[in-house]
């Protein structure tokens, strides 16, 4: 039994925990995650993200977002998310997957191409060689992106009490984020979904469970 790999993926207040909580609770209330594990398709559902999702992810998450002893250089940032993957991949995500667990992840490796290749300007093949080596060559079976305009999600999270080091960058550094995701969906239509994250949270998460509903049918309809 091999598990699923689901990445919500989108700029900065693109609401990707809140659709994340959605669906959670959409797959249990409907039953769906019922059904799957008594048909023996499905361990367990579990919920984690990128970077925060091991111990020592958490610390590496601590620095990367909220530290302000000292400046972190784009190479520096970008080999740190790389360690906090390596470790999330092999000790975490790798582990449940071959348990047979449907797993909802919040940003993966696109994060890293829109932020450090796009966003900061670094090299991108350097880039796919570091994700390349972080996941073993672990790719997400789906990656929901979340698209809304960049000023738009930015003024969202700018509206919560406390800001991260990225959420503090300026408004250049996001558009060029988002034309990063915009770009990596146009060249991996097969694995990246654009959900439209302009609507209210209700409309937004219709369109996910749209997806998935199609999605699973695919991927557990030809089980013994």
């Amino acid at each position: 039994m091999q598990g699923k790999l689901i990445v919500f993926e989108g700029v900065e207040g693109s609401g990707k925990t809140t659709q994340m909580a959605h669906t959670q609770d959409w797959l249990i209330q409907s039953g769906i995650l019922q059904q799957l594990q008594q048909q023996g398709w499905v361990s367990q559902l579990v919920l984690t993200r990128e970077p925060g999702g091991t111990m020592l992810g958490k610390t590496l998450r601590q620095i990367l977002l909220h530290s302000s002893e000292e400046a972190i250089t784009d190479r520096t940032e970008l080999l740190l998310y790389a360690a906090d993957r390596a470790q999330h991949v092999t000790a975490f995500l790798q582990p449940l997957l071959e348990e047979g667990a449907l797993i909802l992840c919040d940003r993966y490796t696109d994060s890293t191409v829109a932020y450090q290749g796009y966003g900061r300007g670094l090299d991108r093949s350097l880039i796919d060689q570091l994700n390349q080596i972080a996941t073993g060559g672990l790719q997400s079976d789906l990656t929901l992106w979340l698209d809304v305009p960049a000023d738009v999600g930015l003024n969202r999270a700018r509206q919560r009490a406390a800001q991260d080091r990225i959420e503090q960058t300026h408004l250049s550094f996001h558009q060029r984020v988002q034309q990063g995701f915009t770009e990596l969906w146009q060249r991996h239509p097969q694995r990246i979904m654009r959900i439209d994250a302009s609507p209210e949270p209700e409309a937004i998460a219709q369109q996910i469970q749209e997806i998935l509903q199609q999605k699973l049918s695919a991927w557990y309809c030809t089980k013994d």
